[in-house]
């Protein structure tokens, strides 16, 4: 039966074939652990078996689901494997995974993409991280809540203890990512995270780093996708023996940083499979009468417009230095549209992507000429009624002539360059089967995708 949050399966998630709605992950009885905690090493012979004892010992003691421990080795040249292979042999749930390339980034991903456990964690061997925080950072993904889980040590109630260096850097590199990629998570390098399985299946080949950068470009990847990050105040103690090296980390942060910008902002990234992708999002919803984003539309118009005409009051001024008022006029509009029509492309309207990009900005110099034709006839009846009106009057006739054209700019853009595209109710899919995952897991599935079917059917919301 459907609840309210989860509306049933959304088309777009259908049209790309995106994940399913979220739902609280079954307890089970099978072989298949819910939660599968990724430990990444690379010459840890000296911590890695009091690492392993510990967090074993913990899970054991306070996790309520079957769990798996998975050692990925990241070609160690000591004794790990060694140390690794013991662990297996003493304690039950324990792996050992060998890779032959160095890079934390390629361990998760190659751990996590073979995995079959329903949640993906890592923490760093140094345990810095107390356990204690291990359950509030996976709850959120077994209940269906998150997508993704990160712990934090820089939110406030957070209680870290390390040197001035690493607090200097950590908050810099925080706020060089808010100032330069607009995220919104507070911390991307603490080693303490987790996600869903079904997420990291699609959002795990769009990551390209294999390093230290890796988490980072997930989390930004996976929120300008819209999907949900929980973030988990932890205690956090500064391991003094850590062998990163801060300065060769922080310089490739600073290119995987400008790499996933100049995608971002060139729309080489295809989120647009990633984008709503459980159908649960009551913004999504189409209730009578209220016109779907709306609101979320005008809010991000109005932005734009107003810089924009910012913009265009400036070129104006620029071009009228050396130019007539109506040429002056023309070259600002025309610069100031172009401009418009992007940044409305993707703000307000959320259109990524190259796709129908020059079509759009075609039709973007339509709506421009429409608005040339107001302002240009208000500065040619201006002149008509004064002669040689001050420049002060000019720019209070053109700021009313564009607020005109600006209602009518949006209502074109919504009804005509940027509309809504309606999608038929998608049918029911078909279970994934995955070798790794027990029977009973997809036969549960099958049973939700009927039931969601079902409801989708009986929807009075849904048109007819």
């Amino acid at each position: 039966m459907r609840t309210d949050s989860s509306p049933g399966i959304d088309p777009t998630a259908a049209r790309f074939g995106a994940l399913p709605a979220r739902e609280h992950l079954p307890v089970g009885s099978g072989d298949v652990p819910v939660l599968d905690v990724v430990i990444p090493v690379y010459n840890e012979e000296k911590d890695l078996g009091a690492c392993v004892r510990r967090l074993h010992a913990h899970l054991v003691r306070t996790f309520p689901y079957r769990f798996r421990i998975t050692v990925a080795d990241n070609a160690s040249t000591d004794s790990t494997p060694q140390v690794a292979h013991g662990l297996t042999a003493e304690l039950p749930g324990v792996t050992y995974s060998r890779l032959e390339q160095k890079g934390r980034g390629r361990a998760l991903r190659t751990v996590w993409s073979a995995s079959d456990a329903p949640v993906l964690a890592y923490m760093d061997v140094d345990l810095s991280t107390d356990l204690n925080a291990l359950l509030p950072l996976v709850a959120p993904l077994i209940s269906g809540h998150s997508d993704l889980a990160i712990g934090s040590r820089l939110a406030r109630s957070s209680r870290v203890v390390r040197g001035p260096k690493r607090e200097f850097i950590s908050r810099a590199y925080n706020l060089i990512l808010r100032g330069s990629l607009q995220a919104r998570f507070s911390d991307a390098q603490c080693g303490f995270k987790a996600i869903r399985r079904d997420v990291a299946q699609v959002l795990l080949p769009l990551v390209e780093d294999t390093g230290w950068f890796f988490d980072t470009e997930m989390l930004v990847l996976a929120e300008r996708a819209g999907l949900r990050i929980h973030e988990v105040p932890v205690d956090w103690v500064d391991d003094p023996n850590s062998t990163v090296h801060i300065v060769k980390t922080a310089t490739e942060d600073l290119k995987g940083v400008w790499r996933v910008g100049r995608a971002l902002a060139t729309g080489s990234l295809s989120l647009d499979r990633l984008a709503r992708p459980f159908g649960d999002d009551p913004r999504d919803r189409q209730l009578p009468g209220v016109p779907k984003g709306l609101a979320r539309q005008l809010v991000g118009f109005c932005v734009v417009g107003g810089l924009s005409t910012l913009l265009y009051l400036l070129l104006y001024s620029g071009f009228r230095t050396f130019s007539g008022a109506q040429v002056a006029n023309a070259l600002a509009l025309l610069v100031s549209a172009v401009a418009n029509t992007a940044a409305n492309r993707r703000l307000t309207f959320g259109v990524r992507g190259r796709d129908r990009a020059v079509r759009h900005q075609a039709q973007g110099l339509v709506v421009f000429g429409i608005g040339l034709a107001l302002t240009s006839g208000s500065l040619a009846a201006l002149n008509a009624a004064s002669g040689s009106p001050a420049h002060s009057t000019e720019l209070a006739v053109l700021i009313a002539a564009n607020l005109a054209a600006t209602v009518l700019r949006f209502l074109l853009f919504r009804a005509w360059v940027f509309p809504e595209r309606t999608a038929p109710a998608p049918a029911a899919p078909a279970p994934v089967h995955h070798p790794q995952v027990p029977q009973a897991w997809d036969d549960a599935t099958a049973q939700l995708n009927a039931v969601r079917a079902h409801d989708h059917d009986l929807d009075p919301r849904t048109p007819r």
